[in-house]
């Protein structure tokens, strides 16, 4: 009895931390968000304007009209693409699904 709940147990603490871990949405850490801002700094970007009847939430697929750009930062393991806004977000878009997974301010 004793071994089936301690079975039990570690399956479901198992679980929970693979669920924990793919509910993680932290794309760029606070330690890599410096880098980030001065690479895209440096890069002379135009914020795109407002798009009309879309808002940019992690989850949501950005509409083919807005340009991403690569995001080469040698200090990310992950490639991502990424677009400024007009309100001054860096939104980091998953390259080939167009999927938001993390907005920085």
């Amino acid at each position: 009895m004793k071994t089936l709940i301690l079975s039990s147990l570690t399956a479901v603490t198992l679980f929970a931390g693979v669920a924990g871990a793919s509910a993680q949405t932290v794309i760029i850490t606070q330690e890599q968000a410096p880098v980030v801002r001065e690479y895209i700094v440096r890069q002379n970007v135009t914020p795109i304007q407002p798009v009309p009847d879309y808002d940019f939430v992690v989850g949501t697929t950005v509409p083919e009209v807005v340009e991403l750009r690569p995001l080469e930062v040698p200090e990310l393991t992950d490639r991502y693409e990424y677009v400024l806004t007009s309100s001054g977000q860096t939104v980091l878009v998953e390259p080939g699904t167009r999927r938001v997974v993390q907005i920085v301010d």
